[in-house]
């Protein structure tokens, strides 16, 4: 019997975590209103302040598309401990979200669901 640390079903977790965060990323960028649900926050009524929310959401979306590449590119490629590194970064980056979330009083949501 090979190790927990090698079993597949742990590769297919991780492709299962890369798959929802690239999810979330592409909602960012094609929905970025909607996007901001998630964190409690609702879009700016001004226009001029809408578009910059907007393009800082779809940098936002960029970041979690890109994370969730990197997870598939470590599992595709057979890096277990990058792997494992990059899903610990994911949790961090979902917590640091959940903090800020909480620190601006947009109570509990998505964001703040991990911490």
């Amino acid at each position: 019997m090979s190790p927990l640390s090698q079993s597949p079903l742990l590769q297919w977790a991780a492709y299962a975590f890369g798959g929802i965060v690239t999810g979330f990323g592409v909602n960012a960028m094609v929905r970025p209103a909607h996007a901001l649900t998630f964190f409690g926050f609702a879009p700016p009524k001004a226009p001029s302040d809408r578009r910059v929310v907007d393009g800082l959401v779809a940098v936002y979306g960029a970041r979690d598309v890109f994370m969730g590449a990197a997870v598939f590119a470590a599992g595709l490629n057979g890096h277990a401990s990058t792997l494992g590194w990059l899903l610990l970064a994911i949790g961090a980056v979902a917590a640091v979200d959940g903090l800020v979330c909480r620190a601006h009083g947009t109570g509990s949501n998505g964001a703040t669901g991990v911490i």
